[in-house]
């Protein structure tokens, strides 16, 4: 493969590019493929993830070769595709996360209803219910004792508590999910 020799126009390689040589593509793919990538990997933290978007922002630009007009718009064209494939990258793992969280918030509530529909209480089983669970919560492996307390004792969302304890939302939700097993475990005999 040859390159171009440093002193030539960049005028000539762009149009030699819109004449579809492969030497022009190249000139561009060395000059602007990994700075394409880095650019990415700011965003996605994720070298492959980012590597492919380049390599496709590259693809369009050879199948769109006819429509770019100025030499800068080369550079331009690139960063848009990516940035383009960035946000839709970016879109899609919100809506995973989402519907992640959805089926563990559903799981956990789930729990919490067989727990509390199984409930059948008298007033001599209530206070021996009431020490149960406390002793139930004081038992609690950290930081999982404290993630039980700060959601259901002071009602805390997951976001707020993944904050306050530098944690993810996944694993607020994980430590929820082992809480609630250790009381349904823990509270059998009170449930039906």
């Amino acid at each position: 493969m040859s390159t171009y020799n440093p002193h030539t126009n960049e005028n000539d390689i762009f149009l030699n590019f819109k004449k579809g040589q492969e030497r022009a593509f190249d000139f561009y793919f060395n000059n602007y493929y990994s700075r394409i990538v880095g650019f990415c990997i700011q965003f996605l933290k994720d070298e492959d993830k980012s590597k492919s978007i380049a390599q496709e922002a590259f693809i369009h630009l050879w199948k769109s070769k006819e429509t770019i007009n100025t030499p800068a718009g080369i550079k331009s064209f690139l960063y848009t595709s990516a940035k383009s494939n960035c946000l839709n990258i970016l879109r899609h793992e919100i809506v995973k996360q989402k519907s992640k969280s959805i089926i563990i918030h559903n799981y956990e509530n789930q729990l919490n209803i067989d727990i509390l529909e199984s409930f059948k209480f008298d007033s001599a089983t209530l206070s021996e219910l009431e020490s149960k669970i406390n002793h139930c919560i004081e038992n609690l492996p950290e930081p999982t004792k404290t993630i039980f307390i700060k959601k259901r004792i002071e009602n805390l969302k997951n976001a707020e508590i993944a904050s306050i304890l530098n944690l993810s939302i996944k694993s607020i939700e994980a430590h929820m999910t082992k809480a609630l097993k250790y009381f349904r475990i823990e509270l059998a005999d009170y449930l039906s």
